[in-house]
Parts: C-alpha cells; structure tokens; sequence
C-alpha cells in the first residue's frame, strides 16, 4: 500500500519573490538587448527581444495566478505542478508531461 504525501501548497511570498526575480533578470537581459546597438544579424536580435518579451508576458501570467489562487496547478490536466518544476521556471503552466503535449 502506497501511502501519498500530500503537496504543500506555494507560498504566495516566496513565489512573488522568485516571479520578481525572474522579471528583473529578463528585463536586464532585455535591455542589455536594446543597448547592443545594431547587430550583423538583426533577425537573431529580434527573435531574441520576441523571447525576452514572451517571457515577460508569462511572468506576469504567473503573478495573476498567485493573485487567484491556481498558481502551481497545470493548466493542461489540473493537477499540481511539481515543486521542483516551480523552482526552476517560476513561471510556467504546465507539467513536464503537458507542456510535451503543448510544444
């Protein structure tokens, strides 16, 4: 018999701490971005201003759910998103096995 131990929910804190990380780190890279200047490859640029950006949308995507009270919980199957998983991208909406599925 297995016995499931259950998963302690985020707390709203630490969460908006690691999310207010995450953002600064990305805007910094976004604006170490900017101030490059023009590059030989501007298409290389813009794909990673797009990616910065998208980013950045997601992590204020994250601090809504913090806010409603889902945060942590897959939106492709409902179930709790690892803790692990939360550690290493604060910000994302899925499960390994979902976000497979979304890419």
């Amino acid at each position: 018999m297995t016995l499931e131990v259950p998963r302690a929910e985020p707390d709203p804190h630490e969460t908006r701490q690691r999310l207010q990380h995450a953002r600064t780190s990305r805007l910094a890279q976004l604006q170490a971005l900017d101030e490059s200047g023009p590059a030989p490859d501007d298409y290389l640029l813009s794909e990673q201003k797009t990616a910065m950006q998208r980013v950045l949308k997601e992590i204020d995507e994250a601090f809504r759910r913090v806010e409603q009270g889902t945060y942590g919980t897959c939106l492709g199957c409902g179930k709790p998103i690892p803790a692990e998983r939360l550690e290493i991208l604060p910000y994302t909406r899925h499960c390994v096995a979902c976000q497979r599925r979304v890419v």
